[in-house]
Parts: structure tokens; C-alpha cells; sequence
């Protein structure tokens, strides 16, 4: 038996031999200086397309990024085969720095926050008139993780010639975000997808919304066949003579270089990440009235200066009522 202590040497020491060779290990990560930069235009099952240069090249992402995800979106540094060519792997290696994300949870109780895009600059957020009702609720919702993420919401509502969309501007009248009143026969005959396009070109805009409002119609009248060869296979399902989205894709915009992002349907939009406090930023009317509010502030308390600031003529009480209600709905689900 060895015994070690003062007058131990070198050769009483046992040397554990290294299974995976004889490379001692580091902690030293490349810099991949010659990463070429590339955009990932869908994900599915580890498996990322991007567009580089102009080509389409499937890559992985590299072990040494551990449990960081690129989504679609992402401008991402790629290296290895970037040739394109069928059967070959390429590494993406680093993600670039986000300008935007758009980020949910599977329910507000749920702690795994899920980024669904990246870098978009605004979010389109489809509802139909009728067939199926607007939930008002979760237009709210999205509306949230817009202003929370840095996208510009921007609201499309479909199946004009069913229901008049009177209700539904009324309800977001005040807040002053932009949209659009599309009809099924506009989408048919082109008319929708060209005043859609309109607001579209030259950005990158996610679609979200539910199943059966007619958001992926709408995006294949966006983008005819001949740009969506560009991205590849597209993967989607079809059932019940509905073409489903399956998994988020990027695909290009003809004209001034937009990109539209289609997002599959949503059945839930938890808030669980979102900060209460960051809502605020999206009120620049009302954000300067919120420096007499005492400290944590839910803004929807007897002692909320926001109320003296609307009384006092800063703002319109409606836009308090509005942002009032935007918190609120973290509080509550999609169904209420």
C-alpha cells in the first residue's frame, strides 16, 4: 500500500489514463475567424437550414455552444462545407448578437422560456373576423411579447366578408397600432397579398396565430412558389385539406428584401417571462407620468401616479385603460 506525505515523489503518484486520448483537455475555444456569416431559415430535428451567400446550406450546431439555441432568424457564423451540395454538413459556431426576440412559454405557470424568432422587426398578428371568433385575449398576449421582445406589432384580420371589423378596432383603436381588413375573395384574387405586402417589404415579419385564421394562406400569397424553392423542403403537413405549419420558416419577400417568418398555429401564449415593468415602454405617452409611482409599482393601485398624469391632460384615458389591460393579462389565460 503507497503511502503519501512529505517524502512522497513523482513515481508514488497514480497517473489516471485518459480514455479519449492523449490530448490533455482545454478550456481555449477557437475563434473561428473565417466563420462566414449565414441566416437559419428553419430548424427540424437538429438540423438547420441557412442561407449563405445566396446558398442553401444545412448545418449543425457545434458541441462547443452547449445548450444555446439558434432559431430561426438568427444571423449565425458558419464554417465547414458551405457549399450547398446534397448530403454535406456544415457547423454554425457562433449566434450572433439578437436585435429582437420573440419569446413565449408554454403556459404563464411554466419557467422554460421558449425563443420562437429572432431578429425580427415586426410581428404580424392574424385573426379572423369569424370562422373561427377572434380571442381577444390572445391578441393581448402577443401584443405583450411584441412591445416585451423590441417588434412593432403590426394586425391582420382575415374573413372580412363573414364580420365587420368594427369590435375589434374599436377594442384597439387607442392603441394606435397598425393593420390591415382582408377578405377571402382578396385573398383569392391577389388584392390582400399586395396592400399586405405593402407593409412588409424591406422587414422581417413573424406571422403568429391561431389555427384556421388563414395565416398560412396568407403567407403562400406573399410568397409565390418560385421564391419558396429558394428556402427548400418546407415542412408542413396536410390534413383535412388544411396546409398546417409544422415548424417556423423564413422565406424570402420579392422586391425590397423582406423576409416573412411563418410561425405554427398557437393553441396557448404563456407570459411567465415577460416583466410586468417593461410593458411600459411601449406607452411613451404614458411612461414619463410613472416617475411619481411608488416603488414597484403594478400601475393598478390607489397610490399609481398614472392617473394624476391622465387627469392633468398628458394623456387619453383610454391608452391608460389600454395598458391596464395589457398587464392584466399576464394574470389571465387565453380562454378568459
Amino acid at each position: 500500500m503507497r503511502r503519501y506525505g512529505k517524502h512522497t515523489d513523482e513515481d508514488d503518484i497514480r497517473s489516471r489514463p485518459n480514455r479519449k486520448g492523449n490530448r490533455p483537455r482545454t478550456h481555449i475555444r477557437p475563434k473561428h475567424e473565417d466563420a462566414v456569416e449565414g441566416m437559419v431559415l428553419t430548424v427540424d430535428r437538429g438540423r438547420l437550414t441557412c442561407l449563405v451567400d445566396g446558398r442553401i446550406v444545412m448545418a449543425m450546431k457545434a458541441r462547443e455552444l452547449g445548450r444555446k439555441a439558434a432559431v430561426v432568424g438568427d444571423r449565425v457564423g458558419i464554417v465547414g462545407d458551405l457549399t450547398g451540395t446534397k448530403d454535406t454538413l456544415a457547423r454554425i459556431v457562433r449566434i450572433e448578437e439578437r436585435t429582437s426576440v420573440l419569446r413565449r412559454t408554454a403556459d404563464d405557470d411554466d419557467p422554460y422560456e421558449r425563443v420562437v424568432v429572432a431578429n425580427a422587426d415586426q410581428l404580424a398578428i392574424v385573426t379572423a373576423l369569424a370562422d373561427p371568433e377572434p380571442r381577444p385575449r390572445l391578441i393581448d398576449r402577443c401584443l405583450v411579447a411584441a412591445f416585451d421582445g423590441g417588434l412593432e406589432p403590426l394586425l391582420v384580420m382575415t374573413k372580412s366578408d363573414l364580420a365587420p371589423p368594427d369590435k375589434l378596432l374599436e377594442l384597439y383603436g387607442d392603441l394606435d397600432i397598425p393593420y390591415l381588413v382582408t377578405s377571402r375573395g382578396e385573398l383569392e384574387n391577389g388584392d390582400a397579398a399586395d396592400r399586405v405586402r405593402e407593409q412588409l417589404d424591406g422587414r422581417i415579419t413573424a406571422f403568429v396565430g391561431h389555427s384556421g385564421v388563414g395565416k398560412t394562406t396568407l403567407v403562400n400569397a406573399l410568397v409565390p412558389e418560385d421564391r419558396r424553392r429558394l428556402t427548400g423542403h418546407v415542412n408542413a403537413v396536410t390534413g383535412r385539406g388544411r396546409h398546417t405549419t409544422t415548424s417556423a420558416l423564413a422565406l424570402p419577400l420579392a422586391g425590397e428584401g423582406g423576409w416573412v417568418i411563418d410561425t405554427p398555429g398557437l393553441r396557448s401564449f404563456g407570459l411567465h417571462h415577460v416583466d410586468p415593468s417593461r410593458v411600459i415602454h411601449a406607452f411613451p405617452d404614458l411612461e414619463p407620468g410613472t416617475e411619481g409611482c411608488p416603488r414597484a409599482c403594478s400601475h393598478d393601485e390607489p397610490d399609481c401616479a398614472l392617473d394624476q398624469w391622465v387627469a392633468d391632460g398628458h394623456a387619453d384615458p383610454a391608452r391608460l385603460y389600454s395598458l391596464r389591460r395589457l398587464l392584466s393579462t399576464r394574470e389571465r389565460t387565453e380562454g378568459d
